[in-house]
């Protein structure tokens, strides 16, 4: 597994012509960002091995993800979101988890049970978030039931995991590893680990006395529908087939500011997944001994996963109903004439090229 140190990643891995690209596209960023005010905050509702709960999902406002300084993620525009400077104080970051507390308090009428802290990258790096921060909001949440926190594998070590198990919560660790195709996530998400590593992590996570959330992206740039669509059925099933591992989310690409995709994006050379696909895997894939959810941020919008603009809504619903109930039946009532067209994308889309249809 790779090694993290505390300069950001760069070279030697391979992946110098993608990170040149990014760098660039960053660079045109010039937004600033309040280090004591969260990125997001928001409530919702999760399924977890333990049910469905009530969630309060956080994004914190940190430094920025390593990888991402380096170049990183083709689709990824979280770290133009983050405090420049490379760092957060850790009063500032607990300032931003009171902000978060205050949302529930004002928008909620009982606590959550189930705790999502993220970042821009790896909340169990310490350069984003120091281990004083780190068990400060392990003390500050250990009255609820469970946490997830997100980390690249890099990070999942028995200590760091320790301090939330250790404050009586269940925990999980989030892991974006997009897709358990090597040759996919180096080359078209241009993500340096590969799929032994997530093993690896999840197996670290085990010993901890926690398990794991794998995050997957459905259809990054350089893949037909077609193959983004098989690469996602048989990711999800790897998954499963790894001990600890009790939950994947499947995440449909969005066209996020400042990335590499969005550049694709512009010149007519990418377009988000269909809805259908995200159907299509949650159906094929709900046998699986693991929870599939997914959540389409930005559905129904030209930047987001999108049918013909008429269905999104009803399909939307019944993404959010499958990830509740886990019942493929729920697909069965809802169609539209676009499904002939997405059936022709699927069929006629060769290899990378424009895409057929928007």
């Amino acid at each position: 597994m790779s090694k993290p140190s505390p300069d950001v990643y760069e070279q030697g891995k391979g992946m110098d012509a993608h990170n040149a690209v990014m760098r660039e596209v960053r660079s045109r960023n010039d937004s600033t960002y309040d280090p004591r005010e969260p990125t997001r905050v928001w409530l919702d509702e999760d399924n977890t091995p333990d049910g469905v709960y009530q969630s309060l999902t956080i994004i914190l406002n940190t430094g920025g993800c390593r990888w991402a300084r380096a170049g990183g993620c083709t689709m990824c525009g979280y770290v133009a979101e983050s405090v420049e400077g490379g760092s957060v104080a850790h009063e500032d970051l607990m300032a931003q988890i009171q902000h978060c507390l205050d949302h529930e308090a004002e928008n909620a009428e009982d606590l959550s049970g189930l705790i999502k802290i993220y970042t821009s990258g790896s909340f169990l790096d310490e350069r984003e978030v120091p281990a004083e921060t780190r068990r400060a909001i392990a003390d500050t949440f250990a009255d609820r039931d469970r946490i997830v926190v997100e980390s690249l594998p890099d990070f999942v070590e028995d200590e760091r995991v320790s301090d939330f198990v250790d404050a009586g919560l269940e925990t999980d660790v989030a892991v974006g590893l997009e897709t358990a195709t090597d040759r996919v996530r180096h080359d078209c998400v241009n993500k340096y680990f590969d799929f032994a590593d997530f093993e690896a992590a999840c197996a670290e996570a085990r010993d901890a006395g926690a398990g794991v959330k794998a995050y997957l992206l459905m259809k990054p740039p350089f893949l037909t529908e077609q193959e983004a669509v098989e690469d996602m059925k048989s990711s999800v099933r790897r998954c499963a087939a790894v001990d600890g591992c009790h939950t994947v989310s499947m995440n449909p690409c969005n066209v996020q500011r400042y990335t590499m995709v969005e550049e694709l994006y512009h010149d007519g050379g990418y377009r988000p997944p269909w809805l259908w696909s995200v159907a299509e895997v949650l159906e094929e894939t709900a046998d699986e001994d693991v929870i599939v959810v997914s959540d389409p941020v930005g559905h129904g919008s030209d930047r987001g996963p999108h049918n013909c603009g008429e269905c999104d809504d009803r399909v939307q619903r019944a993404i959010k109903d499958f990830d509740l109930r886990q019942d493929p039946s729920v697909f069965e009532q809802v169609d539209c004439e676009c499904e002939a067209t997405y059936e022709a994308v699927l069929a006629r889309e060769h290899s990378y090229a424009a895409p057929l249809a928007r």
